[in-house]
């Protein structure tokens, strides 16, 4: 004799809208919480200087990173001496007016800026700034 009846068990279903939602508030969070600085890859300590920095250049700048020890950096990553002078002279081909800016590390060998600055020379870029820490007091 059995009083009670066995019902049969439905298989569980999982609520997708409630994880969905979890997971906004979570990228939520995410976005709102990680900071967008841009850190620089390279550690460089650049010369001081107590002359006032120059007026800004209307022209894009191209930038050549010099560090201590290493490979040269041309805007977005590491290049020969070769390299670099063959993407100067295609950036010269496009803008002629364009700027040079090298960024040298304080200990960074005097070759290597002696080296970029002829690549400009021959890539024919008529400007060629030297970046300088300016916050030093005279």
């Amino acid at each position: 004799m059995q009083f009670t009846s066995r019902k049969r068990r439905g298989t569980p279903t999982v609520i997708i809208v409630s994880l969905i939602d979890v997971l906004i508030v979570v990228l939520i969070f995410l976005m709102v919480t990680t900071t967008f600085k841009q850190q620089p890859a390279l550690k460089l300590v650049l010369p001081k200087s107590n002359q006032p920095k120059a007026g800004a250049t209307t022209e894009k700048e191209i930038i050549v990173t010099i560090p201590k020890s290493g490979p040269l950096y041309f805007q977005d990553g590491p290049v020969t001496i070769d390299k670099l002078l063959q993407r100067l002279k295609e950036a010269a081909a496009k803008n002629p007016n364009m700027t040079l800016a090298i960024r040298a590390d304080t200990e960074a060998p005097v070759g290597q800026v002696v080296r970029v600055r002829d690549a400009a020379k021959d890539a024919n870029i008529k400007t060629v700034n030297l970046n300088v820490d300016t916050s030093a007091k005279p």
